[in-house]
């Protein structure tokens, strides 16, 4: 079976991010840069665009440098592994059980004037990306407590603005059997489809790795296809309570596709990172490592260096 390959997809700087986020878990570790250009180019990425995507990510503050030309390597601020651990939690954890719930909605609303065009896209963009639904042209919905966060931000993008109102509030829909009701805003055809056909692509993978058909050469990127895939779903999930979803949802099996695919080749894919780096790197070793997700959704990954 030919394993889904990452490289028409993910940039060489996200690529880069990834396995420094998912491999490494301590900032004292310090590769040269010969050696992160050795595992880009297992996903073909050549070792100029590997060196021009380290480059960019020294320049975002994601990475820092040391020394000068060849000697010069490289590590992952203390904060930027924090991050990183965190965000790797919560998609690890993303699906392992319903959310709680207690019946109410965050519900958004703004009215802008005919000249916040530009802010309105900006709204649009911002409750999108956190998990909101259109219910109505300016009425915006998502299950979620947080609504703090979502205050500030709107603060930040229409204070400014002249004529521009909008509220925050938390808000119980009366159940109406005329009405498709307000879990309706959200594509939950498209959602499932898009679980399934996961599961579809996946499946000989997941069929190789019960097989133990799968060894390091081609771990390291079948592992980063599946997390990157699955990390998707944990971004643009809204993660509806249980009883609003359809029946036969398909995430749970989703979910059991990645995990088993993701922690069997766990110690592939740090193998083959070894193997990699270690001909530019000698210490590689000692700082490679790999996480998986924990039994228990609530735990952080399970891994790191012993």
């Amino acid at each position: 079976m030919d394993t889904p390959r990452v490289q028409s997809g993910p940039s060489p700087q996200h690529l880069l991010a990834t396995v420094l986020g998912e491999y490494f878990d301590s900032s004292d570790a310090r590769p040269p840069a010969a050696a992160l250009a050795a595992v880009l180019g297992e996903f073909g990425i050549s070792p100029g665009s590997a060196r021009a995507a380290l480059a960019r990510l020294v320049r975002r503050g994601l990475v820092a440098t040391e020394g000068r030309g060849r000697a010069a390597t490289y590590h992952v601020r203390p904060d930027v592994i924090a991050h990183h651990q965190a965000v790797m939690h919560a998609f690890l954890s993303f699906g392992a059980s319903p959310r709680p719930w207690d019946g109410q909605w965050l519900v958004v609303s703004y009215s802008l004037p005919e000249s916040g065009q530009p802010q309105r896209h900006a709204v649009r963009k911002t409750l999108g990306a956190r998990g909101f639904a259109r219910l109505y042209d300016s009425v915006w919905i998502s299950p979620s407590f947080d609504a703090g966060a979502v205050r500030e931000e709107l603060r930040a993008l229409l204070a400014a603005v002249p004529g521009a109102r909008w509220s925050v509030m938390r808000a119980r829909f009366d159940e109406d059997p005329d009405s498709l009701g307000p879990a309706a805003a959200y594509d939950l055809d498209g959602l499932a489809a898009s679980y399934r056909a996961f599961v579809e692509e996946y499946a000989g993978l997941r069929d190789d790795v019960r097989a133990d058909r799968v060894g390091p050469a081609r771990a390291l990127v079948a592992r980063l296809s599946v997390m990157d895939a699955w990390r998707t779903f944990a971004d643009t999930d809204p993660d509806l309570p249980e009883h609003l979803l359809p029946a036969s949802w398909p995430r749970a099996e989703a979910r059991e596709t990645f995990l088993e695919v993701h922690t069997a080749l766990g110690p592939y894919a740090q193998e083959r990172l070894v193997e990699l780096m270690t001909p530019y790197w000698p210490e590689a070793s000692v700082w490679v490592t790999h996480f998986v997700a924990a039994v228990d959704p609530l735990s952080p990954p399970r891994g790191g260096r012993r």
